[in-house]
This record gives C-alpha cells, sequence and structure tokens, in this order.
C-alpha cells in the first residue's frame, strides 16, 4: 500500500501515470499490432473487427461501473487507514465482478446476430464479425475479474502488479495473434477468429496470474472466500451507484459509435474501415490523458478520504497543465502525418483518405479532451461521478440530432460529422469544468463541517 495523502502530488501523479501508461501503451501496441495483421485480410476484415469491437466499449461502460467504484470506495477507506473496510470492499467487488461479466456474455450471446445485421455493410463483413465475436465475446467477459482486481490495486496505491499482469497478457497476446490469424506453424490459418482467440488466451492467463499473486499471501489485498458466499447488497449498491454515472458514459460512447457506423453505412467499407482506423489511432494516442485521469481518481480518492481539501484543489492543476501540453503535441502530429498513420494499416487509398480526414478535423478537440478526461479523475476521485455523466450527455445531445439531420441532406459529407463532433466536445468541457468547480466547492465544504463537529 502507498500513502498519496503524504508527499509530493507531482511525483505521485508522475509515478503512476507511468505505470498505468505502461499497462496502457503495450495494451495499444498489441490493438495496433492486431489491426495491422487484420489489414493485411482486407477491409472487409477491418470493417468486420471495427463493428465487433464496439461491444469492447460496451464492456468498458461497465466495467467503468465496478471499477471506479471501486477505486473510490477503496481509496477513502486507505486514506482513513480503515484495512478492515479495504477487504471487505476487495472482495465484495470481486464477487460483483463475477455476476456482471456472466450476464454481459448471456446479453451479447443471445443479441450478436441482430446486432451484426444491423451494423455490418456487406454478407462477407457480416461473416467475419461473427467468426471474431465467437471468441472475443469470453474474452471480454474475463476482463471483469481483471478489472476488480486492478482497480483494488490502484486504490491502495500499488500500481506494479496491475502493470506487469496487463503488460505480460499483451505480450503473449501480441506473440499469438499472428500465429492465429495466419496459422503459423500450424497450418490452419483462422483470420479475423484467430485474432479473437488470442485475446480470449491472454486474458484467462491474465486471471490466472492474478489469483497466484493474491494466494501468495504476501499483499495487502486477500481473499475471503466466506465473504464470498455472504453478499452484501448495501455495499454493491454503493459500488454501483458511484460507478454508474461513469458506465453511462461509455453506454453514450457506444450510442455515439453505433450512430456514426449506421450513418456511414451508406459510403461503404471503406469509409467503416477508414474510420475504425482513425478512431483506433485516436485512442490509442489519448492513452497518457486516460492514465493521467486514472491516477487523479486514486489520488485524489485517498487525499479526499483523509481529509486534504488543499491537495485535491492543487491535483487537478498539476494534471490539467500536464495533460494539455501532451495533447497538443498530439494535435500537431495529427495534422502534420495522418496519411502515414492511417496508411500503416491500410492501403486502400479509399480508406486512407477516409480515415486521414477524421484525425485532421476531430483533433481540433484534442486540448478539450484532455480537461475533460482530467475533470473525469477528480469526480471519480470525489466519489460523485453524476457530473461527468451529465457533461458527456451534453456532447450527445448536440451531436447525434444534428448529425442525424445532416445524413438526410443530399449534400451530406462525412466530415461535417467531424466538425460537429469537435463543437460538441468543447461544450463538453466547459460544462465540465463548471459543474468541477461547484462540485468542488460542495465537497470541501462538507469536509470542513464533519472536521468542525468531531
Amino acid at each position: 500500500m502507498q500513502d498519496l495523502s503524504t508527499g509530493s502530488l507531482r511525483r505521485h501523479l508522475t509515478s503512476m501515470t507511468l505505470f498505468m501508461l505502461v499497462g496502457m501503451v503495450m495494451q495499444t501496441l498489441y490493438s495496433l499490432i492486431d489491426l495491422y495483421w487484420v489489414g493485411s485480410l482486407g477491409k472487409e476484415a477491418v470493417a468486420a473487427v471495427s463493428v465487433g469491437g464496439n461491444l469492447m466499449l460496451l464492456s468498458i461502460a461497465l466495467l467503468q461501473m465496478l471499477g471506479v467504484g471501486t477505486v473510490a470506495l477503496i481509496s477513502h477507506a486507505t486514506g482513513r487507514k480503515d484495512t478492515v473496510a479495504v477487504q471487505q470492499i476487495f472482495n465484495q467487488a470481486l464477487v460483483l465482478s463475477w455476476v456482471i461479466g456472466l450476464l454481459f456474455f448471456g446479453v451479447c450471446f443471445l443479441g450478436s446476430d441482430f446486432y451484426v445485421r444491423s451494423l455490418s455493410s456487406d454478407p462477407l463483413s457480416e461473416k467475419l464479425t461473427h467468426e471474431f465475436l465467437r471468441w472475443f465475446i469470453p474474452a471480454i467477459a474475463l476482463q471483469f475479474t481483471m478489472v476488480s482486481v486492478g482497480s483494488a490495486l490502484r486504490g491502495i496505491g500499488n500500481m506494479r502488479p496491475g502493470m506487469i499482469a496487463q503488460t505480460g497478457t499483451v505480450l503473449l497476446n501480441i506473440i499469438l495473434a499472428p500465429v492465429l490469424i495466419f496459422g503459423w506453424g500450424s497450418g490452419h490459418p483462422l483470420g479475423v477468429e484467430g485474432a479473437a482467440l488470442s485475446t480470449f488466451l491472454a486474458s484467462a492467463i491474465g486471471v490466472v496470474g492474478f489469483v497466484f499473486y493474491l494466494r501468495r499471501g504476501k499483499t495487502y489485498l486477500k481473499f475471503d472466500p466466506p465473504q464470498w458466499r455472504r453478499p452484501d447488497f448495501a455495499l454493491w449498491r454503493r459500488l454501483l451507484g458511484i460507478g454508474l454515472p461513469s458506465g453511462m458514459e461509455f453506454v453514450l460512447l457506444t450510442i455515439y459509435m453505433v450512430v456514426i457506423f449506421a450513418v456511414i453505412k451508406p459510403f461503404g467499407a471503406e469509409a467503416q474501415a477508414g474510420f475504425g482506423i482513425g478512431m483506433r489511432l485516436m485512442q490509442s494516442g489519448l492513452l497518457p490523458a486516460m492514465a493521467i485521469s486514472f491516477a487523479v481518481s486514486a489520488i485524489v480518492g485517498q487525499n479526499y478520504g483523509a481529509g486534504r481539501h488543499d491537495r485535491v484543489k492543487e491535483c487537478f492543476r498539476i494534471a490539467a497543465i500536464i495533460a494539455c501540453s501532451y495533447m497538443a503535441l498530439l494535435m500537431a502530429l495529427a495534422h502534420i502525418a495522418p496519411q502515414v498513420l492511417v496508411g500503416a494499416f491500410s492501403h486502400d487509398a479509399a480508406v486512407i483518405a477516409f480515415g486521414t480526414d477524421y484525425l485532421r478535423i476531430v483533433s481540433w478537440n484534442f486540448l478539450a479532451m484532455g480537461i475533460v478526461m482530467v475533470a473525469s479523475g477528480l469526480f471519480q476521485g470525489l466519489g460523485n461521478t453524476w457530473p461527468s455523466l451529465i457533461s458527456s450527455a451534453s456532447r450527445l445531445v448536440i451531436m447525434i440530432p444534428a448529425v442525424l439531420w445532416l445524413s438526410q441532406r443530399p449534400e451530406f459529407k462525412i466530415n461535417q460529422v467531424w466538425v460537429v463532433s469537435v463543437v460538441a466536445v468543447i461544450v463538453q468541457m466547459l460544462l465540465s469544468l463548471t459543474l468541477l468547480r461547484l462540485e468542488i466547492r460542495r465537497k470541501l465544504r462538507l469536509l470542513r463541517g464533519f472536521a468542525g463537529n468531531s
């Protein structure tokens, strides 16, 4: 366990961000390498993985519900030095992760046919998407256990085990992907199904690795099997109550992705593949800002639990400066060499044109996105993620009606969608900052009131 309520905030933020970033970069490296291998199978394969990969956004919504609540409650308990509460929250979060994972698997398995038919642009893409989801859905289901353990470790300030587990599974994934996709050594190529199978196998080994680590008896977090037979539904409600708004943010993002794929469907697999590559590149580039956000949530959570409200405000200031500096560099790269970035994953001229256009336009909102992510981390650390959900909803309130209206016009072009997206994110940033100011005032007033009564 690491006490984040004392010492240099900049040092804590930097070290935790680097730990988070190593694992996230490895995950992204695999994602991009996987996309590279799949890209050699043709534009339909890329479109299939892009459409199938949208389910990952839905799973992230549920993972956020679980992970954000776990980090918030465990970091608050750690800040109070309440070890009994830490162990109880960890074990209950673990059981809850199994329940949610099973439900996710069942719903996706039953609804996959309708989902694939609705979004695939041609019969071949539909067939390949089904093949991809055959192993991708079970792979996602395993992520719930990994996230519950990783979030608990992040809440106590111990980033190393999670980083090692994530790095190890990603390396294994990188090795397995081309072997299974192209049948290297076996002579039985599995295509896009092999990409999903490699993810499943790596995730399964990652879960086993976490189990061995926690059973060694030398860790702060302990398995408590008797608790697994006695679900604490009140604690589950608290975990999900904190995490629900963050999860709903990704539900909104999933809705956004589905609407975009549906709107650009008439433009063919080239448009879907170009958008899929551009979106994957953008998400990869945003990882450092996301790592900062995750670090902020744990640091703010412990300091809030310890009553250090001065450090809560300072943490936001430092994190915002770091995030904006990075996002400015990312924006410059997206303007200087978008064709090179997209061209690394497809040789189709139409795909490259669509992806390049997407990156050039949406990069104008990178600075605003950095601020939104840092604000989201602060909301999570304070234990109230509803304001973050409200700001995310404002983005869709602007985006979806505008995009649907534009798509009905005879002069509709895809780049109009990206322009609307830039405007929506800027509005979201302004609303996030306003709500954050109000939330900090309210939370810190409650802290001062509690200290005065004790």
